[in-house]
């Protein structure tokens, strides 16, 4: 009997296919790449996605670049290392077939993949087929292997422009960091730019200078309770703006002299729809904010229920639709499905008349569906007790965000009140949920484009009102505010800034997020990410340097040269061209003019303690330290820890005492570094900087980031001395994989052969 072979990337996808297609298929996996450039220089970005390939073996300038530049930057392709015997067992399978079908993922690493499976095969083309699998049912899986497809150059050219721009800009820079600031460094395209932006947010933090201003608000009663509180907003018709304290005094005193009269009362019905269902960075969003996880970790569960989990009798189902992806588009029959599932659920008065139309953005794949559940008959609760909690935790996340998504939009009755006081007017505003539509499934914070800002008056309740009422004042009510400086980025809000201007993509967000890490260019403290030393240093020289690739504009516009390469609409050899001609300009002036940290080093604005001349940073043999510009005459110099981010002491945060309000500040100590008041001394609050990690032994404290006496970093309760628990690697909040262990956390640790990966403290079982 004649078979056909499909090949798709995973074991775990191969098992979910396998049980829907009949006897005359063979199903094998790729495991991710095959093929990929050449290794033996450090990689400019993260590998590819699967790629496996190897680390770097030696110097750069020995490496082969792998990229005919001269040839209209033809690619040298090779067999990456350990794959040959699954490409062996790929030629088995594929000589006594009659079809070949390549079913790799849907996105442009899975065309190349299946690319290079073609053609390694050693099949005519005329026999090879592509299909796409949005997701992995039975109805979808026999229309594609009814109708399917062939390879497409365009989408494949998109990824290999991409994997030669990353080759040309990591091969290249990473030998100048090499020679001018420390070996072993490397600088990507695509990361470097994600680490701009967290240098330059945290220079505005540094940079910020608070301005003081007031509000003035009045306690009032009707005659019937609650009393409520109405902030001063005009004076004479004029908008009030209160600069300072005796401003705010003088107005305080001649409204409570004054009588509060009800002016005018508007009421009106708002309405609040619901958000789309989830794309990639959303997903990734939410389930950062909501779920603690981290990006690399929301991908992999959700990969996980996309491939397939076995859900007892039922076997191997995939449970989501592919998860890379920046289309909220729904297919009508799933739009159709739910809207049934809504009706017969929760009622006709939570179904909208029509299903809502999403549309996203410009650059959005549109082929491609937003990431919602398969099937509505598998409910969360129905395969919880198949799932571990994590991937119970994000599919009940996609599920409740996707029916959420077709619901009834919420119906508020919003009270706008104006007071008259005097020439002074003051206003209240308050919001009633009246129906609650979506919310019934999905919570979701109220956010607006044009404020940002969640609806601070949603379920204020005020008390019968008229025009012309009079109100007692109670007691006036003036608040000292100073503006905030930008909040530190969280991994959640990173990924937002990359999406906006429009740097990387779906299928890379997560990889941009954990490549600065491991290069420890950035530090990840209580969810909040600051450069560090180096990293300081590397985004600055660079920028200087390379100002175009440095760029978040050019780095979006190349993104979008991708699209055009993916669309037809432009060539892999002119996109590149565009691009090495001023790199390379840019390249030679830097070799000539790039400030040589090893030799030159950086004025840092400090005096020396020895002599008062300048403190220069530079590098050496061991990394990064300080040292006086006056050497030899002056051997003063002081080691700095590039792990930590170098920043004036203290470091502003957002987090408020909880004594005074003022603002609290990270300040070094003896014992480590440790958030205490800005009025210090006048207020003496202080605690531990805490990892935000619960303490697993007394469940009560948090573990917090200590210094032992001999200078080393450990992690211990905050309850100490009444909880002894320690360890010496950061910790992290995510359950054992060990199903036969109960760890609540994960510790970080770092390895010259693994690089960083979590390790469980109790049963040393890491994760995959």
């Amino acid at each position: 009997m004649e078979k056909t072979l499909v090949v798709v990337e995973s074991p775990a996808k191969a098992k979910t296919i396998k049980k829907y297609l009949g006897p005359g298929y063979e199903v094998k996996a790729s495991v991710g790449h095959i093929k990929d450039l050449p290794t033996g220089a450090p990689r400019g970005d993260a590998g590819t996605k699967g790629s496996g390939a190897a680390r770097p073996r030696k110097n750069p300038a020995d490496g082969v670049l792998g990229v005919d530049v001269q040839q209209g930057f033809k690619p040298h392709y090779e067999m990456i290392s350990g794959k040959e015997k699954i490409v062996k067992e790929l030629r088995k399978a594929a000589k006594d077939a009659r079809r070949v079908f390549l079913a790799t993922d849907p996105d442009r690493e899975g065309e190349a993949i299946a690319w290079h499976v073609s053609e390694e095969l050693g099949k005519p083309a005329e026999s090879i087929y592509r299909v796409l699998f949005n997701e992995l049912t039975e109805k979808t899986i026999q229309q594609a292997i009814k109708s399917p497809g062939r390879l497409d150059p365009d989408k494949y050219n998109a990824q290999q422009a991409r994997r030669i721009l990353d080759r040309i800009v990591g091969y290249q820079l990473s030998p100048l960091l090499w020679q001018k600031v420390q070996y072993g460094l490397s600088a990507g395209r695509v990361q470097s730019v994600a680490l701009k932006l967290i240098v330059d947010r945290q220079r505005e933090i540094e940079t910020f200078v608070p301005q003081e201003h007031w509000s003035l608000g009045a306690l009032l009663e009707a005659d019937a309770p609650p009393s409520f509180e109405a902030k001063l907003i005009e004076e004479n018709g004029n908008r009030v703006e209160i600069p300072d304290g005796e401003t705010a005094a003088n107005l305080a005193a001649r409204a409570g002299k004054g009588l509060f009269q009800v002016a005018d009362v508007k009421r009106r019905e708002r309405t609040r729809k619901p958000s789309p269902p989830f794309i990639t960075s959303t997903l990734q969003q939410e389930a950062s904010k909501r779920l603690r996880l981290t990006s690399n970790r929301t991908m992999r569960i959700a990969q996980q229920l996309y491939e397939g989990v076995e859900l007892g009798a039922r076997g191997s189902v995939g449970l989501i639709t592919y998860m890379r992806t920046d289309s909220p588009r729904i297919a009508p029959e799933a739009v159709q499905a739910v809207r049934r599932h809504i009706e017969a659920t929760y009622g006709g008065q939570f179904l909208p008349e029509k299903p809502h139309v999403y549309k996203g953005r410009k650059t959005a794949q549109e082929a491609h569906e937003a990431i919602r559940p398969t099937s509505l008959d598998l409910t969360p609760d129905t395969v919880a007790q198949f799932l571990d909690k994590f991937q119970a935790a994000v599919y009940r996340l996609i599920w409740n965000r996707f029916v959420a998504s077709q619901m009834a939009p919420a119906i508020f009755d919003q009270t706008t009140v104006n007071i008259q006081c005097g020439s002074l007017l003051f206003r209240v505003s308050g919001s009633v949920l009246r129906f609650d539509g979506f919310l019934r499934v999905y919570q979701q914070e109220e956010a607006t484009e044009e404020n940002g800002a969640q609806d601070e008056e949603a379920d204020r309740a005020l008390p019968p009102l008229k025009p012309g009422q009079k109100l007692n004042l109670v007691k006036m009510a003036p608040r000292q505010r100073f503006t905030q400086a930008p909040p530190l980025f969280t991994e959640a809000s990173l990924i937002k800034e990359l999406e906006e201007k429009g740097i990387g993509r779906p299928s890379t967000y997560a990889e941009i997020v954990t490549t600065i890490q491991k290069r420890n260019y950035v530090d990840l403290t209580d969810k909040k990410f600051r450069p560090t030393l180096l990293g300081k240093l590397i985004a600055g020289l660079l920028a200087d340097s390379f100002p175009n690739l440095l760029s978040a504009q050019f780095t979006a516009d190349m993104e979008s040269s991708l699209d055009l390469i993916e669309e037809g609409n432009a060539s892999l050899s002119d996109t590149l061209a565009d691009f090495y001609s001023p790199f390379q300009s840019d390249l030679r002036a830097a070799k000539q003019n790039m400030t040589n940290v090893k030799r030159e080093g950086i004025l840092t604005g400090m005096e020396c303690p020895q002599c008062g001349r300048g403190v220069l940073l530079r590098s050496g043999r061991y990394g990064l330290f300080l040292g006086c510009s006056a050497y030899p005459d002056c051997d003063y110099t002081r080691n700095v820890s590039s792990q930590k981010a170098q920043a004036p002491d203290p470091v502003p945060t957002d987090e408020k005492c909880p004594n005074c309000g003022a603002h609290m500040v990270m300040r070094d100590g003896r014992t480590g570094p440790f958030l205490s008041c800005s009025r210090y001394p006048e207020c003496k609050t202080a605690r531990p900087l805490s990892t935000g990690v619960t303490c697993p032994e007394c469940k009560t404290g948090e573990i917090a980031q200590r210094r032992s006496r001999r200078g080393k970093t450990f992690y211990s309760c905050s309850r100490y001395p009444t909880c002894a628990y320690s360890l010496w690697n950061k910790p992290v909040s995510e359950q054992c994989p060990n199903p036969d262990c109960d760890s609540p956390i994960m510790e970080e640790k770092r390895n010259a052969k693994e690089g960083t990966h979590l390790q469980c403290p109790k049963c040393k079982r890491k994760a995959t």
